[in-house]
């Protein structure tokens, strides 16, 4: 992580109860520093610059007024005072040049960019910004929030005082309280130090309580602040209710933690925690979820969670670990877990070094791995668990250039040049004790990666022949069934890739377009040896799709090298808008076929059919409110597809969107799934003002149902009602998460948010944005706060 980072701000509770006074006082001080500012004025003569520190000219003016010089002056009648960015309009007005004090009187109205205060009487000495406003309301351009109080004094630039406030984004209606507002006895806000204090302050949402605290601290601008933070609450069908508060701690500049004790009514009390640090060279996270007696389990549980990287000197590190404390972890504490593989969690570290020479590039590293795999006591549902290193060293030499010409750069240069790379390693493999007994053992591997190409190319074309070989030598800590335990092969590989691309402006549907035609060819050589007795400790089958059939090994890793005698044959055609230069439509096809029968496989079958599978795709923006896009794989032996998965989106416009998807894989799967959000009822609310009469109301749903057709049941699924009263929002709905073959996790969501100043309840935003494709906050364009909690 750079040394510029930062750490990220949380958005404590505390912090906008007095965001409506805070916000006044902040735009003071903005105006002494503007003040100070560096500023042009006309002169008819050449001389010294005026003074920086120059007082800005105030002006008198109204119906009637009176002065004496450098004494007093006297108006009425439609009276407006400009200082600086300052305006104060009133009815009568009193100001005395000595003392710089002014004492407005009737319909008396501050405006400072933006923010608004108004009362019946004020008393403020201009220059210092010092003063005492009674019964003032305000409203705050910047979050459409307004407010009242029964005194506020301004003690200086930097220092405000209010004695019973309220705050709220609601409108007030008549008599009537707005729905959701904040109040405090006292408040004290220090613009210096940025931090503020409340005292006796309570949030009431629809005339009910529900939030209290007798003193609070807060931050008055976006720096971090330590305080309390607005509460989670999450329910599901195996912890049931949890209720957790937590508390930010603002340690240091560079460090920061948060502690979120929490209780559930099924299981018991825990404590969530995380610590982060930002120093020069070096950045990292600690998580440490502990639940000391977890009733229903019987046991203490808990998750432990590791992200550092940093550098010493010219090496690098990284290390990313997240252990648990049981297998049915993954299933209790679903929220709490981050691998994208619940089931399978990972304990990585490696250090690295690159040296950039004149010729090419060095690099050096080494890699300790360990995995903790999730069980269970369901043998259907137990897995074979990867192997560990323990560890893995290297080095890796790459001739300039290199990387680019592996990503299929097209050389410009007519000219070809010789091109190369060097990877030689050592592994320890083995496997953790949660393996399954039937597990080959591990054992030690030396690999080594080479490859030469001499890439051409023009404008519009490129030619790249490769001669590559992956040589592997094995000890193995168990002799094989032939009673070998060491071994070894080297695998040449000879690879042509050749590509064009071809360009013409036509029209498409009465609009100009740049089409292009790209064909593509791909050659690969790679003789046949047996690897059938040989360990396989990291390799698998790559995806068969348009980026894996242009590899010369349809294998990832090192232990399997497929014996490929092919050509892969394709062309993609593109119609690009030529106003805005954005893909319109994109059709694309490509086969491989086969010289030979090809013995090493994925499946450890022999394939014999000549061509391979047909792979189609294709994907059309032709109208704004359309997408759709979709591939196809189709066996031309059998004339039927393999796999397919075709998408659409529609979105007419904001708060509007629905995409549709099936997804099908011959004799495993067949899946649709629907996903939307999309207002049903009411009036939507689009902006906020200080003239806004009420809040409005519109309900939207959202969510997303996946269904399996093979199976004939729902499997991970959302689905959510959103009530956007304009001045806040309420989301609640159902997330289901299938964890087994015939359990699932069954989450209620509920949350509430007060725009203009937090999100109370369970994150149930974050759960629709993480699934809704398209989707937006209601709020995102009223409401500065953040899409997710901390």
């Amino acid at each position: 992580m750079p040394r510029s980072s930062r750490l990220p701000t949380p958005a404590p509770l505390p912090s906008l109860i007095a965001l409506a006074l805070c916000a006044w006082g902040s735009a003071s001080a903005q105006q002494a520093a503007s003040d100070d500012a560096l500023k042009l004025h006309g002169s008819r003569v050449l001389g010294a610059p005026a003074k920086s520190a120059a007082k800005p000219a105030l002006v008198i003016s109204g119906g009637k007024v009176s002065a004496q010089v450098d004494q007093s002056a006297q108006a009425e009648g439609g009276v407006e005072l400009r200082y600086g960015e300052l305006t104060l309009n009133a009815d009568k007005l009193n100001y005395n040049v000595v003392d710089d004090l002014a004492r407005a009187e009737g319909h008396v109205r501050i405006n400072h960019q933006g923010n608004v205060f108004t009362g019946p009487l004020l008393q403020m000495y201009v220059a210092r910004f010092e003063g005492e406003f009674l019964t003032p309301s305000f409203f705050l351009a910047a979050t459409g929030g307004a407010g009242k109080a029964d005194v506020v004094k301004f003690i200086d630039n930097e220092h405000i005082s209010a004695t019973r406030g309220t705050y709220s984004s609601c409108p007030a209606s008549g008599d009537q309280e707005p729905d959701w507002q904040i109040s405090a006895r006292q408040l004290r806000m220090d613009l210096a130090a940025n931090e503020g204090q409340a005292d006796g302050a309570v949030l009431r949402f629809l005339g009910v309580p529900i939030l209290a605290a007798p003193s609070l601290s807060f931050p008055l601008s976006s720096a971090r602040k330590s305080g309390w933070l607005p509460p989670n609450i999450f329910l599901d069908n195996r912890s049931g209710l949890e209720f957790g508060v937590p508390y930010y701690w603002n340690i240091a500049p560079q460090r920061d933690a948060t502690f979120t004790p929490f209780v559930m009514t099924k299981r018991g009390v825990g404590l969530d925690s995380e610590f982060r640090y930002l120093e020069p060279g070096h950045a990292g996270r600690i998580n440490l979820d502990l639940l000391p007696s977890d009733r229903v389990f019987g046991h203490s549980r808990w998750d432990l969670k590791l992200n550092n990287d940093g550098r010493f000197g010219d090496w690098r590190y990284r290390l990313k670990s997240e252990r648990v404390s049981d297998d049915d972890y993954w299933k209790d504490m679903s929220r709490r877990v981050e691998s994208q593989t619940p089931r399978l969690l990972a304990s990585d570290f490696n250090i690295s070094r690159q040296r950039e020479l004149s010729w090419g590039v060095i690099d050096t590293y080494a890699r300790l791995q360990r995995w903790q795999t999730l069980q269970g006591t369901d043998a259907l549902a137990q897995f074979d668990s990867p192997y560990q290193r323990s560890p893995q060293i290297g080095v890796r030499v790459t001739t300039a250039a290199d990387e680019a010409v592996l990503d299929s750069f097209r050389p410009w240069g007519r000219k070809a040049r010789l091109e190369g790379g060097l990877e030689l390693e050592y592994n320890r493999f083995d496997l953790p004790g949660s393996a399954l007994a039937a597990q080959a053992r591990g054992g030690q591997r030396v690999h080594a990666l080479g490859h030469v190409a001499a890439p051409v190319g023009g404008e519009a074309w490129w030619f790249i022949p490769r001669v590559s070989v992956n040589a592997a030598a094995y000890d193995l800590d168990r002799p094989q069934a032939d009673g070998r335990r060491r071994m070894g092969r080297v695998i040449p590989t000879l690879s042509i890739d050749h590509g064009w691309v071809f360009e013409r402006d036509t029209t498409l549907f009465g609009r100009d377009m740049r089409q292009s035609l790209e064909p593509r060819l791909l050659y690969v050589n790679t003789p046949f040896r047996d690897q059938a007795n040989l360990p396989n400790f990291d390799a698998a089958a790559k995806d068969f799709n348009f980026d894996s059939i242009y590899t010369d090994n349809p294998f990832s890793g090192i232990d399997r090298v497929s014996d490929l005698h092919a050509v892969s044959v394709g062309a993609t055609s593109r119609w690009v808008s030529a106003a805005q230069g954005e893909e319109i439509l994109r059709l694309g096809a490509v086969q491989r076929f086969l010289f030979r029968d090809q013995f090493v496989t994925p499946d450890g079958q022999p394939v014999t059919q000549r061509f391979s599978d047909l792979l189609l795709a294709a994907a059309a923006h032709l109208d704004e409110k359309w997408w759709a896009d979709g591939t196809l794989e189709f066996n031309p032996e059998t004339n039927r597809s393999v796999r397919s998965v075709m998408r659409a989106r529609y979105s007419p416009g904001p708060f509007k969107t629905v995409s549709m998807a099936y997804r099908y894989a011959r004799a495993q799967s067949e899946q649709v799934e629907l996903a939307w959000q999309w207002p049903i009822y009411g009036t939507p609310v689009t902006s906020r003002g200080a003239d806004s009469k009420s809040c409005g109301g519109a309900w939207y749903s959202a969510g997303r149902v996946q269904y399996s057709l093979r199976d004939k049941r729902l499997t991970d699924s959302v689905m959510g009602f959103e009530y956007d009263a304009g001045c806040w929002v309420l989301r609640w709905g159902v997330e289901r998460l299938s964890t087994g073959r015939a359990e699932a996790n069954t989450r209620l969501m509920l949350q509430l948010e007060l725009v203009g100043l937090s999100q109370l309840g369970s994150n149930a935003l974050k759960v629709l944005k993480d699934n809704v494709p398209g989707y937006r906050r209601l709020s995102s364009d009223r409401s500065p706060s953040s899409d997710f909690l901390p």
